[in-house]
């Protein structure tokens, strides 16, 4: 399977095209407007390569580029349906209609990108006892955070209005929100993001592009931590005595 992305851009000359997939290059486009690291190709020809694909481009000065990723095509990935569960396995009697399965746990993704926000959504079909609610501001999801009170609670860091640090602050003042463990999910991804976010009291520090099986072992550990029961307060030196 190929996929192409074609653009009208100013295009590339020969020597740029050499230093592409150079990790940090951004071939002279520093000082521009677009933001930018100049390792999102780099980290795309790995993924690409990590499925035994590849990747390329072909460009010409003035008119734009093509890129193009190339894939093994596979047969449709089909998992497996669980057995319904009877009443006698459960010794309880079950309603005739009605859902299987039901949520146990909620959830709150405060993010402001949408393709972030329907990314975790996706991967959560994994988990269907977990019902998630999003924010697209600090602000709102520190309202749905008090309103809803969530087991779990991922944050991005760059938020419009107050940061992620902030939100988390706000999280941990407030005796309701205080014993929900809070996730980071940010593109912030250098060791003095990590090490910020770890003593601002996160619960851990993920970073993005999502690692499948570290964002679910941690959502998991989370929930653990949520479920636990409180820590039972010291007794008053009056009644003590």
């Amino acid at each position: 399977m190929r996929i192409e992305v074609h653009d009208t851009g100013q295009g590339l000359t020969p020597e740029q095209l050499a230093q592409l997939f150079q990790p940090f290059n951004r071939l002279g486009r520093e000082s521009g407007t677009v933001e930018g690291t100049g390792i999102g190709l780099v980290v795309s020809k790995r993924l690409v390569e990590l499925m035994g694909g590849e990747i390329g481009v072909q460009s010409k000065v003035g008119e734009g580029s093509v890129f193009w990723i190339e894939l093994n095509s596979m047969g449709e990935l089909r998992l497996p349906v669980p057995a319904p569960v009877s009443a006698a396995q459960t010794g309880a009697s079950m309603p005739a209609q009605g859902p299987v399965v039901q949520h146990v746990h909620s959830l709150l993704y405060v993010e402001d990108n949408p393709a972030n926000l329907m990314l975790v959504e996706r991967l959560l079909a994994r988990r269907p006892d977990i019902h998630l609610l999003t924010a697209r501001d600090g602000l709102r999801g520190i309202e749905i955070a008090r309103s809803a009170q969530p087991q779990v609670i991922l944050m991005d860091i760059n938020l419009p209005g107050i940061s992620g640090l902030e939100a988390l602050r706000r999280l941990a003042e407030d005796p309701v929100t205080v014993r929900i463990p809070v996730i980071a999910l940010s593109a912030n991804a250098m060791p003095r993001d990590i090490e910020r976010g770890m003593k601002a009291g996160f619960f851990r520090y993920l970073t993005k592009p999502i690692r499948l099986n570290e964002f679910m072992d941690t959502l998991a550990l989370a929930l653990q931590v949520a479920h636990a029961p409180a820590p039972a307060a010291a007794p008053m030196e009056g009644l003590a005595q």
